[in-house]
């Protein structure tokens, strides 16, 4: 087992594992409107397959949302 964090909160997960293993794994709503940071750096979506997580990394999912004026 391997300590990760995710959003701030410690989790442990086995490795070998891809960013995109990890979104399936963590069961991540709507994964197309996320976008992933693995230790405060841009994954692009279509290398989620191969960046690897690996021991003490920091992954943060971030949600945009959009607003408008009332």
């Amino acid at each position: 087992m391997a300590k990760i964090y995710v959003n701030g909160d410690a989790q442990n997960v086995n490795l070998p594992l891809s960013v995109s293993e990890l979104i399936k794994q963590l069961l991540v709503e709507n994964p197309e409107m996320v976008s992933v940071q693995v230790n405060e750096e841009f994954a692009e979506r279509e290398d989620w397959n191969s960046v690897q997580i690996k021991e003490g990394d920091k992954v943060d999912f971030l949600y945009f949302m959009g607003g408008g004026a009332l």
